[in-house]
């Protein structure tokens, strides 16, 4: 498991990561959301040993994470910003990663490089930035490491390659206990993955719930009424939005599917629907809850 205590970081006079204390399960997708400069580079930076702490302590399994070879070979960073040695082949970086992780599985390295159309004889400078963004996935992911912390990985990826990636993260989650904690600032990136998020703003984490537990008891229903509704129409019903547009109502609400759905069925609308709700819906609402405004926060 990992943990940050206190994780402090400064740059000067720029507190770049601010007093963060987080955990992150093991075998769980640990999805981190901020705006640029929330400071979600510089906290996986100090969760890869790559910086150290100014204040409090980054652990995996107890264990200080900075200049500690033998916990570096249980995780692997993919970068938003792609390093490659100069005029280096995704061949030459396989064998420099062998070095490095002892479980590096070539044989699945291959699949992945003719699954995803890449010559690994090619120079990497020759690259677009979405297919180098695929060498070091194919590399991460064959890497054989328990953690996986992935910088804005899916930006620059095209639709297809995207969910493909995803497909990847997901089947090691399920087959071999795989760890990825991702950072975004888009909340859609994350829709399908993650099962935790949290939300990194000024360096600080404002918010970290389990995605499960912010999807219970919340319901979003569309409703059409013939008849003007009184004001008091949802009175006794946990509304957190409401919104109308002539007689078509859309309400998010918390509580009892069974206690919404008979309390709108007594109005006798003459149309509803049960609606899925986004992770940008649900995150919305549990912020506002907290008194946090996400759309100020993200956008």
């Amino acid at each position: 498991m990992i943990t940050a205590e206190n994780a402090t970081k400064r740059f000067g006079d720029l507190m770049a990561v601010d007093h963060v204390c987080a955990e992150v399960h093991d075998g769980s997708v640990y999805g981190l959301i901020g705006s640029n400069g929330a400071g979600k580079s510089t906290f996986l930076r100090m969760l890869s040993g790559i910086l150290s702490p100014d204040e409090g302590a980054v652990c995996i399994d107890g264990a200080d994470v900075f200049e500690n070879p033998a916990l570096k070979e249980r995780f692997f960073f993919i970068s938003d910003e792609q390093f490659f040695f100069p005029n280096s082949t995704p061949a030459d970086m396989k064998n420099y990663y062998k070095r490095f992780y002892r479980r590096f599985d070539e044989d699945r390295y291959r699949k992945l490089m003719d699954g995803f159309g890449l010559d690994e004889n090619r120079k990497i400078r020759t690259f677009s930035k979405g297919m180098k963004k695929q060498v070091s996935v194919i590399c991460g992911l064959c890497a054989g490491t328990d953690y996986l912390f992935c910088d804005e990985t899916f930006d620059g990826l095209d639709p297809v390659v995207r969910q493909t990636v995803k497909g990847l993260f997901a089947g090691d989650v399920e087959s071999r206990g795989l760890t990825p904690v991702i950072a975004s600032h888009n909340l859609r990136e994350l829709e399908d993955i993650c099962d935790h998020i949290g939300l990194l703003h000024r360096g600080g984490i404002l918010f970290s719930r389990d995605l499960d537990e912010m999807k219970l008891g919340m319901f979003k229903m569309q409703c059409i009424f013939t008849e003007e509704l009184p004001e008091n129409a949802f009175a006794g019903v946990d509304v957190l939005r409401l919104d109308r547009r002539g007689s078509l109502y859309t309400l998010t609400a918390r509580g009892s599917r069974e206690t919404l759905i008979s309390h709108i069925n007594a109005l006798h609308p003459s149309f509803c629907e049960l609606l899925p709700l986004t992770l940008e819906e649900i995150f919305i609402n549990e912020t506002e809850v907290a008194g946090y405004d996400v759309k100020k926060l993200l956008f």
